[in-house]
Order: C-alpha cells, then structure tokens, then sequence
C-alpha cells in the first residue's frame, strides 16, 4: 500500500521510495526513510493534505508526494 491510502490514526512503516531526484532527497531530508515508522495524524477538511508523525516531528504531505512512498501496517 502507499502512504496516502494509510486510514488516519493508524501506523506503519516505510518499505520503499518509488521517487528520484530532488523530490527523493526532500523526502529523505524529512525524515522518511525505509524502516522508519510514520503515522497519518491529521487531514484537512478537504482530504489533501495530511499530515503525518515521523521520528516526533509532523510533516505535512500532498497526496501526490504521499503516493510515491510504499508502506506497511505497523505491528501493534
């Protein structure tokens, strides 16, 4: 699944970056990296964006830029 279909208030954990270039690095810088738990915490009223807890810090991200980023239900 990608990131942007993870349901609000649940976790999970990055698998892999389907992205290249600048927007890869910017993704990388934020924090998001394979193995790294992230949990969707808030969305906007319209639905994009959504902003998500990783490693203590909220990030915010479109669904375009969520959508490149592969994820997996997290263990609860």
């Amino acid at each position: 699944m990608t990131l942007d279909q993870l349901p609000r208030a649940s976790s999970a954990v990055v698998i892999a970056l389907d992205s290249a270039g600048a927007e890869r690095l910017r993704l990388m810088d934020l924090g998001i990296l394979p193995g790294t738990e992230v949990r969707a915490d808030l969305t906007s009223p319209l639905g994009d964006p959504t902003a998500y807890l990783v490693r203590g810090s909220l990030i915010v991200l479109r669904r375009t830029q969520a959508r490149a980023i592969h994820v997996e239900l997290a263990a609860t």
